[in-house]
């Protein structure tokens, strides 16, 4: 009779035992199951607007991915469980970087609209548009928008509008053909002396904050 209690005593032990590894396989999995749906979730996103909202995205994705590997530890496929993880942060990784491509995108049409007053600015770059009566308060418009906003570009943002400064004067040279009158050329010429050094000196502080940035 005593080795039959401690035989029911042993037995009820090992099922709790069981019991409880089986609870806690269900909750690791369902963690790592989380994270991956999430990660689903946000590669099936329009990435524009996941640009918008990508800061807590990521923030979310981390403490998802941290929660996921901590249950790796008590699952019994360990090695399964890990390529799982593994598979969902390779997929969350390649969506970022093209989440990271509009970005650029968004804030390159941001910046042109700002210096052009919402006016197309095609990838060509031609300006169609910039005739002789309006080039002034184009080239106005700019080199104002530019002064107005130098403490804040980046070195990108500054060879962004030199690309651009340079495709606005590739044009003015053929509104000049076209009847641009000499009193809006010498206005535009004073406008060109004073954006040289804004740009220079500009462009040369952003590239030493980036570095600096950079040792940090």
């Amino acid at each position: 009779m005593k080795n039959l209690k401690l035989t029911l005593g042993l037995l009820a032990l090992i099922t709790a035992f069981v019991a409880c590894d089986n609870k806690k396989e269900k909750e690791a999995q369902k963690l790592i199951g989380e994270y991956t749906t999430y990660v689903d979730s946000i590669n099936a996103l329009n990435k524009e607007e996941s640009a918008k909202e990508w800061a807590a995205i990521q923030t979310e994705q981390e403490n998802k991915k941290i929660q996921a590997e901590s249950a790796v530890t008590v699952v019994e496929n360990k090695t399964a469980a890990q390529q799982e993880i593994d598979d969902a942060t390779i997929k969350f990784e390649t969506y970022k970087m093209e989440v990271e491509k509009s970005q650029a995108q968004m804030h390159k049409e941001q910046l042109r609209k700002s210096l052009f007053k919402d006016n197309l600015v095609g990838e060509d770059l031609t300006f169609a548009w910039v005739n002789k009566d309006n080039i002034l308060n184009v080239y106005e418009s700019f080199v104002e928008t530019v002064q107005n906003n130098k403490d804040s570009y980046s070195r990108e943002d500054w060879d962004e509008i030199k690309l651009l400064y340079e495709a606005l004067d590739t044009r003015k040279n053929t509104v000049e053909k076209e009847g641009l009158s000499t009193s809006d050329n010498l206005k535009i010429a004073a406008l060109k002396i004073k954006f040289a050094p804004m740009y220079n000196v500009n462009r040369v502080g952003a590239k030493a904050e980036e570095n600096s940035e950079a040792k940090e």
